[in-house]
């Protein structure tokens, strides 16, 4: 095991890779660039930052390790090895994933796009298209093992090329989840039915990856609150205010006295939110048009989730239907959660002995 020292931050690695330069670092942790001298392949490792600072920490640990491990498609980030440099248990503290290298994510993609003053990555509307493919085709993987993203935003779809890979699982839960909090996905990409403190389901993660389709398209945020109240706010000024039944359902006081007490806005049309100049000019398909792009993203973009658009219909939908093949669209699924995940209370000892166990047995 070797070690190297940036910033007072230590990093070790196997002597089967090389490291070529560090990838990013955030909250969640540092991502390296390696080279895989035994398969000849570029390679991610990412350390995890503080894994065991408390029990949501750890139970986010070995939730993500148990998802990465189990899920096999195409549009989902593949977990290659786990490593720790502890050797015991006593000593365990560092938690180390290998996976497969993208060059970038949708987030520096769209930056590097508004920088340059042009449409997303490359500039034509059937990559754009395509893309809004791979992107459902993972979700409706994920969703057939049962299984809530929660934290979709361009910086956790990853892109190489054409290839689009989803990641970012420490917020991934259940579709039956028993422990539903409001605390999750970045604030932009929030459904309403969380911001408002609702019951919700799988829903949430198309709307979503509505915003990450208005994002490319926009080149900036599509809904960007202060707050998740000032954020319902932002959403109703687009696309209006909805049927007083929808509140019905806000349990909290404080909320439900609020989102009734602002003005009723009425809806804007789609056309004016995503004019044809947003779009690139390019276009060789009759079905990858401008108005079929607004028209999935309104599908997408509907704040009662009981109208919003399924995963199903959205792959069968005419502006990315064209790439659609049943053995990505129904790749085999493994229901792999168990209550030993969620809906259980662990000390952090016991999560760290899941883990450490699961990375033995590797």
């Amino acid at each position: 095991m070797f070690t190297l020292l940036e910033n007072g931050e230590q990093f070790h690695f196997p002597s089967r890779y090389v490291i070529d330069g560090t990838v990013g670092s955030g909250k969640n942790g540092i991502v390296k660039k390696a080279w895989d001298t035994q398969t000849e392949q570029y390679v991610a490792i990412k350390k995890l930052k503080q894994p065991f600072e408390n029990p949501s920490f750890a139970r986010r640990t070995f939730r993500e390790l148990a998802l990465l491990n189990s899920i096999n498609h195409q549009n989902v980030i593949k977990l290659l090895d786990v490593y720790t440099p502890q050797k015991n248990f006593d000593e365990f503290r560092d938690v180390y994933y290998v996976m497969e290298y993208m060059n970038t994510n949708l987030s520096s993609e769209i930056s590097f796009s508004r920088q340059l003053d042009q449409s997303c990555c490359p500039n034509n509307k059937e990559n754009l298209s395509f893309i809004m493919y791979q992107i459902l085709c993972g979700v409706n993987h994920l969703q057939k093992c049962e299984i809530m993203h929660r934290d979709l935003c361009p910086e956790n779809i990853c892109y190489n090329g054409n290839v689009v890979k989803i990641l970012g699982f420490g917020l991934a839960c259940p579709q039956k989840s028993v422990a539903l909090t409001r605390y999750v996905t970045g604030r932009p990409y929030r459904a309403p039915e969380i911001l408002l403190g609702k019951n919700y389901d799988k829903r949430a993660d198309i709307w979503s990856i509505g915003c990450i389709f208005a994002e490319l398209i926009k080149k900036h945020v599509m809904f960007l609150g202060e707050n998740p109240l000032n954020q319902w706010e932002k959403i109703i000024e687009c696309l209006g205010t909805p049927n007083s039944s929808f509140f019905e359902s806000v349990r909290n006081p404080s909320i439900n006295a609020f989102v009734r007490s602002l003005p009723i806005f009425p809806s804007k049309a789609w056309e004016n939110l995503f004019p044809d100049s947003l779009f690139c000019l390019h276009q060789t398909s009759n079905n990858i048009t401008d108005s079929n792009a607004r028209d999935l993203i309104s599908r997408m973009l509907v704040i009662d989730p009981n109208y919003r658009i399924s995963i199903q219909n959205a792959l069968q939908h005419p502006y990315v239907r064209l790439w659609r093949k049943d053995e990505e669209v129904n790749a085999p699924a493994m229901l792999i959660y168990g209550a030993n995940i969620d809906g259980v209370q662990h000390y952090v000892e016991t999560w760290k002995q899941m883990i450490f166990q699961h990375i033995r047995g590797w």
